[in-house]
């Protein structure tokens, strides 16, 4: 027996007159209609009168088997999702779900589409994204890595024009405390369609975040965040000056050693990176601007250290990355497995933390370290000697042009040792 296909049709708020002649064919013929409650009430006219109706609200993950069950039995099935299944909608969750041929989709305009047309607002290069997540609550600082905003936090870097599909909590008035909270508010200018197609629309234009996050909209809504002109120069993605760190008495990775350092950890934009005795957050911080879609974990024991990191993330605004403001190893146990390992202190603790650190690295992975005196670069050499892994160290002597007179002379840095450790494959682990 020829099972038929399931389709899954776009509509639309406004209701049954905008639906296409094959979409209301398609609605007639069903004898098993699934969808969320307010549009199987909203074309309650279109659907036959004994055809079964199941609410989906809260039920993906029954889906896939009510439409097989659904077509085993010979019934014609059709599921309602709203605009475009395909973009960030229900088709996209199914198709993973179901096989290739249980499936075909039939999408209205999607909901940012209109979005766009009712602003008047080209949207050809504009980036989309969806915070139709879970609860996360309200963004802070200290956010977990998988809090809903996470994305788009890095997308407000790189992005001019960004339209947002919202879920019920994460509303735009929280979108808007959470550019508010972050210092992205003076950057971006938000409009919001709500409710597109009913008697409730509304529409508001290019309003600061501070308006948006004493309003209440209806549900559904997008919001369209557009970045005014008059934006501060970004800094350097790499490289950023000792400068632009808080730090105490001359205690950071100053930029020349800390480029070697970053080029030794090997990141990429998806790096888990761990920054072991954090000190100021200089390696950490610019690690995570490079992986902008990993994360940076850092602990720190000294308290004062660990304040000038939050104002140094703050400033730099780096989102993707967490402080442990405590000791290592023991602050090491829940983080993930990382990809890439800076050590710049040990409390007196190094053998224990580059054994905890070489027992978690992922294979490939790298653990780098610092080293500015001939003690902790013998102990470095013991503790490798029998650990098997590849390493190399690097010995840097750099000197800055300085004034005399009237001619210049160069001063030398202290050296550092720059150990690369690298864990070589599965197969040792």
């Amino acid at each position: 027996m020829t099972l038929e296909p399931c389709w899954i049709i776009g509509v639309l708020d406004a209701g049954p007159d905008a639906l296409t002649p094959e979409a209301a064919r398609l609605l007639g013929q069903a004898d098993l209609i699934i969808g969320e409650t307010r549009f199987l009430e909203r074309f309650s006219q279109c659907l036959p009168a004994g055809a079964e109706q199941r609410p989906a609200k809260g039920q993906h993950k029954a889906l896939p088997g009510w439409i097989e069950e659904g077509r085993t039995t010979g019934k014609r099935v059709v599921v309602l999702a709203t605009g475009d299944p395909l973009l960030s909608g229900l088709a996209g969750h199914l198709r993973h779900r179901l096989p290739e041929e249980a499936l075909r989709v039939l999408p209205a305009p999607s909901t940012m589409q209109l979005a766009f047309a009712r602003l008047k607002l080209p949207w050809s290069g504009a980036r989309l994204l969806s915070v139709h997540a879970v609860d996360g609550g309200e963004w802070e600082w200290d956010a977990p890595s998988d809090h809903p905003f996470a994305p788009l936090l890095r997308l407000l870097e790189e992005a001019d024009l960004i339209g947002l599909f919202t879920s019920p909590a994460n509303s735009p008035a929280r979108i808007a405390r959470m550019l508010v909270a972050s210092g992205y508010d003076r950057e971006f200018l938000l409009s919001v369609a709500a409710a597109l197609g009913t008697p409730e629309e509304r529409v508001v234009a290019d309003r600061n975040a501070d308006w948006i996050a004493g309003e209440t909209f209806a549900a559904p809504n997008v919001v369209i965040l557009r970045r005014v002109a008059d934006c501060p120069r970004p800094l350097p993605r790499v490289g950023l000056a000792d400068g632009e760190f808080c730090h105490e008495g001359g205690l950071i990775t100053k930029r020349a050693v800390r480029m070697m350092v970053l080029a030794e950890l090997g990141l990429h934009g998806e790096s888990v990176v761990w920054d072991v005795g954090a000190g100021s957050g200089s390696v950490g911080l610019e690690a995570a601007r490079l992986a902008r879609r990993g994360w940076v974990w850092a602990v720190e024991r000294n308290g004062a250290r660990a304040q000038q990191i939050r104002q140094n993330r703050q400033r730099l605004r780096v989102f993707n990355y967490s402080l442990t403001e405590g000791c290592a190893p023991e602050a090491l146990a829940k983080w993930p497995d990382p990809d890439a390992v800076f050590i710049g202190g040990s409390g007196g603790q190094l053998s224990a933390i580059m054994t905890a650190c070489q027992a978690r690295l992922r294979p490939g992975g790298r653990l780098v370290l610092t080293l500015a005196t001939l003690e902790h670069l013998a102990a470095v050499m013991d503790h490798l000697e029998a650990s098997g892994w590849e390493w190399s160290v690097t010995q840097t002597q750099i000197s800055h042009s300085r004034p005399i007179a009237d001619q210049h002379r160069l001063v030398p840095d202290a050296p550092v040792w720059i150990v690369t450790i690298t864990n070589p494959s599965k197969s040792n682990e």
